[in-house]
């Protein structure tokens, strides 16, 4: 091959390559604008309907995430006294009524018959870590939650390690949770409780909002826009290459 031919064919090649990969990107934009369309609308229709009775632990193994997540359930339970683990929390697109760091309030809740469900009671802010500081929203016999059904977090590269010792988690794992702490739950989801507001109002339960961003669209354009910028520098390259020719 000829120096003048390859000094053509390699940026044309290194064009063509850019130009498919960044319209590649856009096209898998466009694709996540409809999963997360898609993901608010089911989401929106779940948390706004009329909550239905907890499923019996004998439907629990059958449960998927795909079709029962943020479906709203009401139940009676009483929660296991002086049990609790906290999983931190900067903030939640759930939950715009809680504002600073804190933690999610995780107990063990006993349904009729010995079940055990795991229940997110709600936001702690950070100055009322320590129990002793909102005694007054330590619960009492039966309670009838009303909430919405969640499946485990996904650790993440960069989540902190968890602190059992210290009572202290960064993922919810409702399951790791109950491993440290010997609870029996079986349960593969948990509920985020809704109702009733305790006491003093703290742990705060609340009822979630679907605030969750969607830029897809714009991130389509900015890689469309790119490929489209990229074809024109070489289209420019090359004319002025076969001029000089």
């Amino acid at each position: 091959m000829s120096e003048k031919r390859r000094k053509l064919i390699e940026p044309t090649v290194f064009a063509v390559v850019g130009v498919a990969f960044l319209i590649g990107l856009g096209v898998w934009q466009l694709d996540r604008k409809t999963w997360k369309e898609n993901l608010i609308a089911t989401v929106t229709a779940r948390i706004n309907r009329a909550p239905q009775d907890l499923p019996p632990r004998a439907n629990w193994p059958r449960l998927l995430q795909e079709g029962n997540e943020y479906a709203r359930v009401m139940f009676p339970a009483e929660f296991l006294e002086g049990q609790e683990a906290l999983v931190y929390t900067p903030g939640s697109p759930f939950r715009p009524d809680v504002k600073g760091p804190g933690y999610w309030l995780f107990a063990p809740a006993e349904l009729a018959g010995g079940s055990i469900v795991m229940v997110n009671r709600g936001f702690v802010p950070a100055d009322r870590k320590d129990p002793a500081t909102r005694a007054q929203g330590k619960p009492h016999g039966s309670v009838d939650i009303v909430g919405v059904m969640r499946w485990p977090e996904t650790r993440g590269i960069f989540t902190p390690a968890d602190d059992p010792k210290g009572n202290v988690w960064f993922v919810r794992d409702p399951k790791a949770m109950a491993e440290a702490h010997k609870w029996a739950s079986a349960a593969p989801f948990y509920i985020d409780q809704e109702s009733p507001v305790p006491p003093g109002g703290v742990p705060l339960p609340g009822k979630l909002d679907v605030a969750l961003p969607d830029n897809h669209l714009q991130y389509a354009i900015t890689w469309f826009g790119l490929a489209l910028g990229l074809a024109g520098v070489y289209v420019v390259w090359m004319a002025g290459r076969l001029r000089r020719r």
